[in-house]
């Protein structure tokens, strides 16, 4: 086992910064010992969603992209290093899940691309990096993801609570863990991205801090409706979903069918769909204690509300009340998938992604080892 310190890199769907934290990890503990969040430059922002929702790319647009990502990831590492006064030789290795800017599951030939160059990251850094966690799973018939159910299942199955696990980012998805059975978990749609696009839109900021602009409108339910029929929601799981699907355009799309709907109303319909379509699927999958909230979701208190309204037999809160940072979940997963790649175990669930088989995820990419820093 490669026990030691572990730096974890998220950079999610609603590209809102740079998730970093370092931690300690051996076979009984992951101990999160400091985090920090590296802002996303708007420039790169914009380059993300000008290749991952559908737009005719050019392969340098991509390249230039890959390489950019992969000295921002750099810089938001060394300034953890920094922040901490660690060297390289304190890490035994980073793990990067990479920018996401295409998910197909499906058809003849599914793949996922994440941009963020990891030769540039071990160049930069010293350290050696694990990338590249969802191709493996989707070469034995995965989806790829999500990936974290195995870190909920090692850190938060409790003994007689049956809980669930709900990651609330651009994309939600679920973790269900109950005492005695197999770890189930999949995406249920939009988290945050949709709430995030319309709010951009309209008044070019990047969240609706407390769901304060939602609460100020009204559902429409005719809206909510159609958007509720769209056939993704009526995919069996295994699923998993991101920016390519759910997006601007997608908006736009369901609001063709209608006149002129209040912006403020849109936005409340928008939450409403996340909260409904999270909760409908949560409770097609039985009675749970506790359910407990982790990403920028947990934030939104219009959200948190809306969902706690729809399963009022559940206890809801964040995680934060058993002990791991909402805010820090995701980055911390990604440590502990690098510590099981790099000690050879699997860090895939087969149950969850579909997959064939469990496997060890990614690819490492050392530290130079001529290196004469």
């Amino acid at each position: 086992m490669q026990t030691g310190r572990y730096i974890g890199v998220m950079s999610g769907t609603s590209l809102d910064g740079i998730d970093v934290v370092l931690a300690a990890i051996d076979q009984n503990i992951v101990a999160l010992q400091a985090s920090y969040c590296h802002p996303m430059p708007l420039e790169i922002r914009e380059q993300i969603l000008g290749v991952n929702q559908g737009q005719s790319v050019t392969l340098s647009q991509v390249g230039q992209l890959d390489t950019r990502l992969g000295r921002l990831f750099s810089e938001a590492v060394l300034q953890l290093m920094s922040q901490e006064g660690l060297s390289a030789q304190d890490i035994v290795a980073i793990g990067c899940h990479g920018q996401t800017v295409w998910h197909e599951p499906q058809g003849d030939a599914p793949f996922s691309l994440q941009l963020g160059d990891n030769n540039t990251i071990a160049t930069r850094t010293g350290v050696t990096v694990v990338g590249d966690f969802r191709r493996r799973d989707m070469a034995l018939g995965g989806q790829g993801a999500p990936l974290v159910p195995a870190f909920h299942r090692a850190l938060l199955t409790h003994p007689y609570e049956r809980r669930v696990i709900l990651n609330i980012g651009g994309i939600a998805n679920v973790s269900l863990l109950s005492p005695g059975e197999m770890v189930r978990g999949f995406d249920t749609g939009p988290g945050n991205i949709l709430m995030d696009a319309w709010m951009w839109h309209h008044h070019q900021r990047r969240y609706d801090k407390d769901g304060q602009w939602a609460e100020s409108g009204q559902v429409d339910q005719a809206l909510l409706n159609v958007m509720l029929d769209d056939p993704w929601f009526k995919r069996p799981v295994p699923k998993s979903t991101g920016r390519e699907y759910f997006n601007f355009r997608w908006i736009e799309n369901k609001l063709a069918h209608f006149a002129a709907i209040a912006p403020e109303d849109v936005q409340a319909t928008l939450l409403a769909l996340t909260a409904i379509s999270v909760t409908d699927l949560i409770k097609q999958q039985g009675e749970w204690h506790r359910l407990l909230v982790c990403g920028g979701g947990g934030h939104n208190m219009a959200l948190m509300k809306y969902i706690a309204k729809l399963l009022p037999n559940t206890q809801v809160g964040l995680t934060d009340e058993v002990g791991i940072s909402s805010d820090d979940m995701e980055a911390l997963a990604f440590s502990w998938l690098a510590y099981r790649t790099v000690s050879g175990l699997p860090g895939n669930l087969p149950a969850v992604t579909g997959a064939k088989d469990f496997t060890v995820l990614g690819a490492i990419f050392p530290a130079n080892p001529l290196s004469t820093r």
